[in-house]
């Protein structure tokens, strides 16, 4: 079997279940989705035991899988730009330390990675739990499968309706049902990423994303563009003053599940 022949999977590893898709060019035939009780953060393990059964089920050996996973598993983090720093390993470190005046002393490994700037430019840094990592490429390996990619869902989102932005200032608001990730420009240079613990009601993304402009108004008097994108909002779409929704393009099934929404993402 060549490479070009592979088949092609995708997984989302949501907060509260896990859902799969067989690529088959540009669209995805949903195999399902199982949910399991959300039990927080450590959920992950429960998702990447369900995640196995799933692959058990469909998958074919030696296809590529790749691999989304929720907000509610990630963390974020804006790195300064620093002209004392002068290597990869010096950026990591100063990275580490940004996460730790952050979030405190960690009690577990963390894989970060960093978004490509230009010199003088803000980096926004995602991280994943390593064990987690290292237990996803378990199961994938255990199964014959080749691990094509993992991506944080905001990354997807964010790469998937970038073009559709307008350059300079926005904020870029990914709200899943239990979580919201903002993610702020400023004259093309990322100045804010936060994590917050919110439904994505029209009640809960209004006042979230009215705070924000509040706080953002008191710092800037440049206009700021506000888009929103609610994968779990499948029939009836937000509905909050003055923001501009990104929605996935439809598509010709009748799935109305989150997680093949946000498998979209990749598509």
């Amino acid at each position: 079997m060549s490479l070009l022949s592979r088949e092609q999977f995708v997984a989302v590893l949501g907060a509260s279940g896990v859902g799969l898709g067989h690529r088959q060019g540009n669209a995805t035939r949903w195999l399902g989705s199982v949910g399991y009780i959300d039990e927080g953060f450590h959920a992950w393990t429960v998702a990447l035991d369900t995640l196995d059964r799933l692959l058990a089920e469909h998958s074919v050996a030696r296809a590529e899988l790749t691999v989304v996973i929720s907000g509610h598993f990630s963390r974020y983090c804006l790195v300064p730009w620093s002209e004392q720093i002068s290597s990869p390993a010096e950026l990591l470190g100063f990275a580490q330390l940004c996460f730790e005046d952050l979030y405190g002393a960690p009690t577990q490994s963390w894989n970060l990675v960093l978004s490509p700037e230009p010199a003088g430019y803000d980096r926004i840094a995602t991280a994943l739990p390593q064990d987690l990592l290292e237990r996803l490429r378990a199961v994938v390996s255990a199964r014959g499968l080749r691990l094509r990619s993992v991506q944080p869902y905001l990354m997807a989102a964010f790469n998937h309706f970038d073009q559709s932005f307008d350059a300079g200032d926005f904020l870029f608001v990914v709200a899943e049902p239990v979580r919201s990730v903002l993610l702020l420009a400023r004259e093309g240079r990322w100045t804010s990423v936060r994590s917050v613990g919110s439904n994505d009601s029209d009640a809960a993304l209004t006042a979230l994303i009215g705070r924000e402009n509040q706080l953002q108004a008191s710092t800037s008097e440049r206009p700021l563009n506000v888009y929103l994108h609610a994968p779990a909002r499948i029939d009836s779409h937000p509905d909050v003053p003055g923001v501009h929704l990104r929605t996935l393009e439809e598509d010709r099934t009748a799935v109305r599940d989150c997680l093949y929404v946000m498998s979209r993402a990749v598509a």
